[in-house]
Formats: structure tokens, sequence, C-alpha cells
């Protein structure tokens, strides 16, 4: 068997482990509890020692700044995406699904897999291009969230210069960027993996080796698929995949990327499950508009809920099917190909209800119209 093909079977097995748990282990504060050890440890120790094992050059810098750019435009595009499953974007609905769909959270959803395929390089790359999503998600997000919430440029300065300050601060000490500014500081003194203490780098590797089984465990003990709204979730989420690699397959075009490994790190990022960190702004938002007993919310926090329980899996299932393919992917050609597989399914669901709408209303006119000759009938008749 392909070793490949034999590694996905076994990550799968670990989702499959973690839904069986999910009898024994509530999906409350100690699935959360599992989520802070692979944010706080496994996933810091593997990212550090990935950049410790890699010659860091200034085109590390260009990573952040094209993930944001990513970022952005998808945030452009996401609008579109949700006109075409007939979801009105001045909603509730469609303002939690603007501040999701255009969020990336590759830390339980890629790192991972590229970490398992694609090796330390791979992964370095893909963890500095995470700090310019990190900024897009926790800062430019945030404002957006707010100037929806408040609807003007009159609301409270002084907090939102506090909170701004705050966010930074957790930007500065959250665990991931904390090791990543640190590896970068060590290694432009030309300190390397194999120059720190040999006990230190054992701790790291250890705190590493537990982070794909944690990942995929937390995987299956987290996915929670509601029937309702759920055509029309995954419609918009392979809509999101869609138009994800439409814009890669542009970028490897233009920019001529070649290195095979690099395709498939910006696939696999790009294709990341949506950030729980707006959905952290929302919470927020729609607890203070509760305080203030707001009529009109601003965000539909259940529909963003249900944006990240669907996300997960479908980013996990795409991103592990693409790597395991080795490099199929890696082909501008039979990256469209799938772009326009993911499309035309995406599609299907609001075409059928666009249909559903046209041919019913029909049928009633024709029904009314029949009772209506009947009844003139009936009456002439009479």
């Amino acid at each position: 068997m392909d070793g490949a093909l034999e590694k996905s079977i076994s990550f799968i097995l670990f989702i499959l482990i973690g839904i069986i748990l999910k009898k024994k282990i509530s999906t409350g504060d100690e699935t959360n509890g599992l989520k802070k050890i692979i944010l706080s440890l496994a996933l810091p120790a593997t990212i550090f020692i990935a950049l410790l094992k890699v010659k860091v050059d200034g085109n590390l810098i260009l990573f952040p700044i094209l993930a944001l750019a990513f970022n952005v435009i998808l945030f452009a595009v996401t609008p579109l995406l949700l006109k075409l499953i007939g979801i009105d974007g001045n909603s509730g609905k469609g303002r939690s699904a603007k501040l999701l769909i255009p969020s990336l959270a590759p830390g339980l959803s890629c790192f991972p897999f590229i970490l398992e395929f694609l090796g330390d390089d791979s992964l370095a790359k893909a963890a500095m291009a995470d700090l310019g999503n990190k900024f897009f998600v926790l800062f430019l997000l945030y404002l957006v969230a707010l100037k929806w919430h408040y609807k003007n440029a009159d609301f409270e300065a002084n907090s939102l210069k506090s909170k701004l300050i705050g966010l930074l601060k957790a930007l500065l000490y959250e665990p991931v960027n904390m090791f990543i500014i640190v590896a970068l500081i060590l290694v432009s003194f030309g300190i390397t993996l194999d120059k720190i203490p040999n006990f230190l780098s054992m701790t790291l590797s250890r705190l590493s080796f537990i982070m794909t089984p944690l990942v995929l465990l937390f995987i299956g003990l987290a996915v929670k698929i509601k029937k309702q709204q759920f055509f029309q979730l995954f419609s918009l989420l392979l809509l999101r995949a869609s138009f994800t690699l439409l814009l890669i397959a542009a970028i490897i075009s233009f920019a001529d990327v070649s290195i095979k490994k690099d395709i498939l790190v910006m696939i696999a990022f790009g294709l990341s499950s949506a950030s729980f960190w707006p959905f952290a702004h929302i919470s927020a938002i729609h607890l203070k508009e509760k305080k203030e007993a707001t009529v009109e919310k601003t965000f539909d926090t259940n529909f963003a809920l249900s944006i990240l329980a669907l996300s997960l899996p479908i980013s996990v299932l795409l991103i592990l099917g693409i790597l395991t393919a080795g490099n199929t992917f890696t082909e501008t050609n039979n990256i469209l190909i799938l772009c326009g597989i993911l499309f035309f399914v995406g599609i299907l669901y609001p075409a059928f209800i666009k249909i559903k709408k046209n041919i019913v209303p029909k049928e009633s006119n024709k029904t009314n119209s029949n009772l209506t000759k009947n009844t003139v009938q009936f009456s002439a008749d009479k």
C-alpha cells in the first residue's frame, strides 16, 4: 500500500477514535482543555522546532503579507458567495458569514498534515504565513465587527483603544506567536536546533510528537453537524474552497511558481477551516447587545457556530485528500478541475432552491386560476 495512503488511513482512524470517545469525553470543558494543550504546548513546540531546523531568510517575510492579502481578497469576495446561495449580506447571518468565511485556522486544520506530508521547511513557511492571518482575524475583523455594530464613527473611542491594546497583548502573548518570535531571534543569531541544550530540544521534540494525534482526536471530538442549515452551509464552504483554488491557480500561473511543496502549502493553508477568533468577536458584541436589550442583533451567533462546526471536517477532508494525492494538485489544470467540481457541487443546492421557488408559484397560480374558473362556471350554471 502507498505510504501516503497508509498515513491518511491512520489519520482517519484517529478521527474515528475521537468520534467514539464522544460518549466518554464531554464536548465542553474537557474538549476545550484538549484544544488548549494543542494550541499552548504541542503546536508552539512543533513550529519552534520547524523554524530552528530551516534556514530563515528574507523571503519568509513575504508569507505573512501574502496570507494577509489572501484574507482581504476572500473578505471582498464573500458577499458574492453569499448572494449565490441566497443569504442577505446585510442580515445577521450574512454579517456573521462575512466575518468567518475569510478567516483561517491552520493550527488545527492544516499544520499537522503539512508537517506529516511536506516536512519542517513547509511547516515553517505556513507558520510564518499565519502571522498575517492572525493580524487579520484579531484586528481587522474586530474593527469591521465594531463598525457594523455601531453603524457610524461616533462610538466609544476610549473603549476601542483599550480593546485594541488588549488584542495587541493577546497577539504578542499567544504561545504560538511567542515561540515564532523567539525562534526567529535565535535563528538570526545563528542558533539552530542542534545548538540549544539537549534536554530542551528533547522536551520540545516530545511535545511535537503528540501534536498530530491530539489534533486528530480533537477533530473527532469537536465535530458537530446539525441538520438545520446543513446544505446551505455546505454549499457556502464548498464555494469558498472553489474560489480559494481558483485564486491559487491564478497565483501559480502569474508568479510562475514551480516548487511543488510550496504549491501544496499554499493550497493546504488556503483551505484551512474558519477561525474561532471572529466568533469570539461576534460573541462579545452579542453579549453587549444582550445587556443593552438591542432589538436588532448585528450577528447570528447560532449561524456562526454552525459555520465553525461544519468548516473543520470539510477542510480536513479536502486537505487530507489533496496531500494524499502526492503531486497531482501541483498542476494548474488539476487544480482547476477540482475547483470546477467543488463549484458544481456547491451550486447544486442554491440552484435547486431557486428552481423550486420558480416552479411552486407557477403551480400555485395555475391552481388558483382553475379554482376561479370553476367557481365562475358553477355560478353561471346556477
